[in-house]
């Protein structure tokens, strides 16, 4: 394609440089001009962190060709502060606590800026229709439109400019006060600089090729052609792993690429480094992978049946982890009971949708450090992790955690930090490497979906007598953090309510889905969704306020959990009583909801479920500490 140059006026500075008519206005901004305050999370101009004003009016960078830029003065987000002070609005946002990780916030910023501009007395709502553009996974919205009002009430001189400076503290007095953020000034500013953000000279840009198959078998892997290609520094398969390949959270059963077979769509075959992103991708086109498919198996119940697919040989019936609690006979407590519920909950496989994609940059240091930067939530872990897998003493290996754009436990494994490493040690050049959307969608964890089905006895005045609880997890194509999930939901299934008789069994099974992973609340959430609807149904058929049934249950101080931890001092029915006021809700039974207290002597004509022939998975059960 033929460059032409670009005539424009960005920041307030002339700006003239060759460029490409197809090139985004995004990556000639970030990549031509080091620019990076605006950043992209999506690239396809959905969530608006690469806003920018083009002759004054707000645009998403990722969509707008350079062609059509020629002539136009362009603002980033760096010239809010260009005179090395915030704007109003940006102050606003630092002092209403409107970031979070931050990643959002430039193109935040940038809307909010356009939204006053264009009605200096937008109310909140008109505020929320005029940020609707942008995408925040971190704040919940509300502090930011906080913020927005506090500059608008600023520049109309409705409150005085002191109001952005006041603290809500003082000396020593931090506790339920509003402590401002130390890094906000760099987020809000757009200097903060994640891992995509970061260069270093003599980097060369990494792509990924990866499956396209659930479970196959690779017969073959022809490379030739692509490291003969020009611009090609270096490429690499499972071959290139020097150590142990394996990593994961629990069991180190992932490889850093596929070796023998892939077991998911979007498992990493190969990885090269290029001097540009252009050549890195016509390589992976040039490698040439034979693949023999097999049966794939997509439902954990299925993979738990006799005859179903195995992925993994050590775990002939893909169990990955079978989790169980037993406290008291549950069968004596639902004979001891007047009303007795069964039901089955489920729930999804979840994205995390953190804004910044997954992103990193590794090279070898003048001492032979292998340096891993990337937003990872866990690098003491991956740090040993590395040194096993590329041979090296732990003190040849360094992470460095880089800013994290959004994580909420979709960072903590180290999906792709391990051909990072192994790139820059092949070319002993730094490598960075950049996640798109939709690579990030297609293979990284996922918060495990689950079925779960939950039997409950109580008795006439809602104490509850007895729980048994069989939960299955997909766990995906491999182990990740699956037996840490199916840990934390065994020991917090039943909630927490002083329960004489529980049974409790989690299990992770492999099937050819993508891997699931840590996700907020993971586990717990899982199986209190089903223990908390569960007991607003009991409440429901016995006539009782839903608050209340949860009083009579609650543990209380010096108690036990399920596990037999000591309890010591118990907040949760204060923490009832304050939702209770807090939502406005009556107190009392419910009326024309259903069951009464009459319908007790027919309790539930469901016939019960056997469920342990039901669900039971096949291995050793082990005993819960």
């Amino acid at each position: 394609m033929v460059d032409f140059r670009l005539d424009a006026v960005i920041n307030g500075r002339k700006v003239s440089r060759p460029a490409k008519p197809s090139q985004r206005l995004l990556d000639f901004i970030r990549d031509d001009l080091n620019l990076t305050g605006n950043k992209e999370g999506c690239g396809a101009g959905e969530c608006g962190t690469c806003s920018v004003f083009v002759d004054g009016v707000l645009m998403k960078s990722c969509l707008l060709p350079v062609a059509k830029a020629q002539g136009a003065r362009i603002d980033t987000v760096e010239s809010l502060a260009k005179t090395g002070e915030l704007s109003v609005l940006q102050k606003a946002f630092h002092k209403a606590g409107a970031s979070q990780c931050g990643y959002c916030i430039p193109g935040m910023v940038m809307a909010a800026t356009a939204a006053l501009r264009i009605n200096p007395f937008a109310d909140r709502e008109e505020i929320k229709e005029r940020l609707g553009g942008n995408i925040c996974r971190c704040t919940g919205y509300q502090k930011i439109f906080d913020a927005v009002e506090l500059a608008r009430d600023v520049q109309n001189g409705r409150l005085p400019a002191s109001a952005l400076l006041e603290e809500d503290y003082t000396d020593g007095d931090f506790i339920g006060k509003n402590v401002r953020r130390l890094d906000a000034p760099s987020k809000v500013s757009g200097k903060l600089k994640y891992a995509g953000d970061m260069t270093m000279p003599g980097m060369l840009h990494v792509q990924v090729l990866r499956s396209p198959h659930a479970h196959a078998r690779i017969v073959s892997i022809d490379t030739s052609a692509a490291e003969a290609m020009e611009g090609v520094e270096g490429v690499i398969t499972c071959a290139d792993v020097p150590g142990e390949d394996g990593f994961g959270v629990f069991v180190n059963d992932q490889p850093i690429m596929a070796r023998g077979k892939v077991r998911y769509v979007g498992e990493a075959i190969a990885a090269v480094a290029a001097e540009d992103l252009v050549t890195a991708r016509r390589a992976l086109a040039a490698i040439k992978v034979e693949y023999e498919a097999l049966p794939a198996v997509f439902d954990a119940f299925e993979a738990m049946q006799p005859g179903a697919p195995v992925l993994h040989d050590y775990a002939p019936d893909n169990l990955t982890k079978h989790i169980p609690i037993r406290v008291g006979d549950v069968e004596k407590g639902f004979a001891e009971s007047d009303l007795v519920i069964e039901e089955t909950y489920s729930t999804q496989a979840i994205e995390h949708a953190y804004l910044e994609p997954e992103a990193g940059l590794a090279y070898v240091d003048h001492d032979g450090v292998v340096t891993v930067l990337s937003p990872s939530q866990n690098i003491t872990h991956h740090r040993h992790m590395l040194a096993r897998i590329i041979a090296k003493p732990i003190s040849k290996v360094r992470f460095i955690m880089s800013p994290v754009g959004g994580g909420f436990g979709g960072k903590e494994d180290m999906i792709y930090q391990g051909m990072l490493a192994l790139l820059a040690m092949k070319t002993d050049r730094p490598v960075r490497l950049v996640f798109t959307r939709e690579e990030s969608i297609v293979s990284t964890a996922k918060r495990h979906p689950s079925r779960t089905t939950l039997r409950m006895g109580l008795t006439r005045d809602g104490r509850i007598k007895a729980l048994q609880m069989k939960m299955v997890c997909d766990g995906g194509a491999y182990g990740l953090s699956t037996e840490g999930v199916m840990r934390k939901a065994a020991i917090l299934g039943a909630g927490p309510y002083a329960i004489p008789n529980v049974q409790v069994d989690t299990y992770g099974i492999y099937t050819n889905n993508t891997p699931s992973g840590a996700f907020r609340s993971f586990g717990a959430l899982q199986t209190q969704f089903a223990t908390e609807s569960h007991l607003d149904m009991a409440a429901e058929r016995l006539g009782l306020d839903p608050f209340e049934i949860r009083r009579i249950n609650a543990m209380q101080d010096g108690g036990f959990t399920h596990t037999k931890q000591k309890l010591g001092k118990v907040s949760l029915t204060k923490g009832l009583d304050a939702l209770e006021k807090a939502c406005g809700w009556e107190a009392g039974p419910p009326e024309q909801r259903g069951a009464t207290r009459k319908d007790l002597g027919r309790a539930d004509t469901r016939p019960p479920v056997a469920l342990g022939a039901r669900f039971e998975a096949p291995g050793k059960q082990e005993a819960a500490e």
